[in-house]
């Protein structure tokens, strides 16, 4: 079974407790230090008890792990978290950059494969 990496998963590897709140962060680009600050800012002001901590715990007991490697860079960690957050603007992102690398490979063959003399000789030179 290959891991989803659009999945949520508990970010065991960044976990202060049992990694759920690094796993919201992982999953929506949120920096863990706020997700963190707003759940405890939610249990001690009272308007989350006893929801966050029987979520957390929920959180805890449901979820699986994170695979180790899941993303290979930074980047790639990135893009998923926009395709998790917006997949239609992620998808419209991918298209238009395959848009311009197919316009870069146009010009670049239209370079080479236009009558250019200079090259024609340099090439003929070489023989």
């Amino acid at each position: 079974m290959s891991a989803s990496r659009t999945q949520f998963y508990l970010d065991k590897q960044n976990a202060k407790f049992k990694g759920v709140c690094a796993g919201i962060a992982d999953y929506t680009g949120i920096d863990a230090l706020w997700v963190r600050v707003a759940a405890v800012l939610l249990t001690v002001t009272g308007v989350g008890i006893p929801w966050v901590p029987l979520a957390y715990v929920l959180v805890a007991w449901m979820a699986t792990a994170k695979p180790v490697g899941l993303y290979q860079t930074d980047d790639d960690a990135k893009f998923w978290q926009g395709v998790r957050s917006n997949p239609k603007r992620s998808t419209a992102e991918v298209r238009s950059k395959f848009r311009d690398l197919d316009r870069r490979l146009a010009d670049i063959e239209l370079h080479y494969t236009s009558r250019n003399s200079r090259l024609a000789d340099e090439i003929d030179s070489l023989r």
